[in-house]
């Protein structure tokens, strides 16, 4: 038979000749509620507004006896009592494909950089799975970012995924601009979630640049749209990247920040009438921030390495997001205010940092070079207000007098420029020889 006759026969089987129509009996909030319509969680329902208006579209968040709640995507301005409602999907899907290289999009897939349309690119759902436990491959290689404070004391692995932690204007956004310039990887998937709108610019143009945008896809949810398209964004670019990693290319998915995407699920949460626990957040929260997570990696195709930013409120990493996040992820890079204000940059806190893979993937040399330099930062900064004041004897601490004699050598070696790119061989070897270990 004529494939073609089949998916035809297949789309004819699968239509609803029928379509149910609602209407909007209340609005409280962000939450509309409807009558006559049925469908599952996460579908799409449209809501009509006037006969020259466009419509709204909404997502359903939850039902109560023959009532669904939806929220909408954008401003509900026009939803009035008697609104005409119909399902359009049972779930939304997703352009992907390399076409997808060089442009910005929305939280729904749709074009922000002028360009092309996108809806006749290849369609992918965005409730996707995590690779099963036992068909991931494990991440024994190596994924230079070449940034040497990452590469030479947080070591990351191809398919692990890290946690960015820090306080406002530290410098993640030119990390993440780094990376994505700089990392051994095929294709970058970035979201930006709730971000600023006049930092979205800056960020393309000063931190990604030319280089970085043109292997990177650009997802973009402003802080100004509602909770469901921040929401959405993030699993938006989730589901891109995994599609290019089941198309056998290594990915780099970058999302700032995990804690607006956070923010935007307790919004929703609290709207649908959950009740709230630690610090306001609903339980629902805490049970979608791994089942994101967990599907970056490495699957039986390829690798997906993730960064996510986690923002610490006052510099607290005790915040609950945050705890959250570090214990999901493989480990987290804490980005210092003291380091920034030193002009000491990339402002990585290495004592405060960790790869949990560091260990499987560098020589015995590389791992007792760290540690000597570990022990010479933490004896360091033990011992800062002492040698301060003057109040330190030379030769009372050995491992100090060391420390001391290396201290410009150690703070020049992690100091980088924005455009500096080191090869991650040559860093290891330069860590060898700062510390003396053959």
């Amino acid at each position: 038979m004529n494939p073609a006759w089949t998916d035809l026969q297949a789309k004819i089987q699968g239509a609803d000749p029928v379509r149910a129509i609602g209407q909007v009996t209340r609005l409280v909030g962000m939450i509309i509620e409807v009558e006559g319509l049925a469908g599952p969680i996460g579908s799409l329902c449209r809501i009509e507004i006037g006969r020259n208006e466009e419509p709204i579209l909404t997502e359903v968040v939850g039902f109560k006896d023959n009532t669904l709640m939806v929220m909408p995507y954008q401003d509900s301005v026009g939803v009035s009592p008697g609104c005409k409602a119909t399902l359009v999907a049972k779930a939304l899907t997703v352009p992907t494909g390399k076409e997808l290289l060089g442009r910005v999009i929305d939280g729904l897939g749709r074009p922000l950089d002028g360009g092309p349309p996108l809806n006749k690119l290849p369609q992918a759902k965005l409730n996707g799975r995590p690779p099963s436990a036992l068909s991931r491959k494990r991440n024994t290689e190596i994924m230079s970012t070449g940034i040497r404070s990452i590469d030479s004391m947080i070591t990351t692995a191809r398919g692990q995924r890290l946690g960015i932690f820090s306080g406002s204007g530290v410098g993640k956004s030119v990390l993440m601009g780094m990376l994505a310039r700089q990392a051994t990887v095929d294709i970058n998937v970035l979201a930006l979630i709730g971000e600023r709108g006049r930092e979205v610019r800056e960020f393309i143009e000063r931190d990604l640049g030319p280089e970085g945008l043109a292997r990177s896809v650009v997802v973009v949810v402003t802080s100004d749209e509602s909770a469901v398209m921040r929401a959405k964004g993030a699993e938006t670019a989730m589901s891109i990247a995994e599609s290019f990693r089941d198309s056998d290319n290594e990915v780099l998915f970058m999302m700032d920040s995990a804690t607006r995407y956070a923010m935007a699920l307790r919004e929703i949460g609290l709207a649908a009438g959950e009740p709230p626990t630690t610090k306001g957040y609903p339980p629902s929260v805490f049970a979608a921030l791994p089942k994101l997570c967990e599907r970056a990696g490495s699957s039986e195709i390829n690798a997906m390495t993730a960064f996510f930013t986690v923002l610490i409120e006052g510099d607290d990493i005790q915040d609950p997001v945050g705890d959250s996040m570090r214990s999901i992820l493989d480990g987290h890079i804490m980005l210092s205010r003291d380091l920034a204000r030193q002009h000491h940059y990339p402002a990585v806190d290495v004592l405060g940092s960790v790869s949990r893979l560091r260990n499987d993937i560098v020589s015995d040399e590389d791992i007792q070079a760290g540690a000597k330099l570990m022990r010479w930062m933490k004896k360091l900064e033990d011992n800062r207000d002492l040698v301060n004041i003057g109040a330190y004897v030379a030769g009372a601490d050995p491992l100090l007098d060391e420390a001391l004699a290396k201290e410009n050598e150690v703070r020049q070696y992690l100091i980088q420029g924005i455009n500096e790119n080191t090869e991650i061989n040559s860093t290891l070897v330069k860590l060898r020889e700062l510390t003396g270990v053959a």
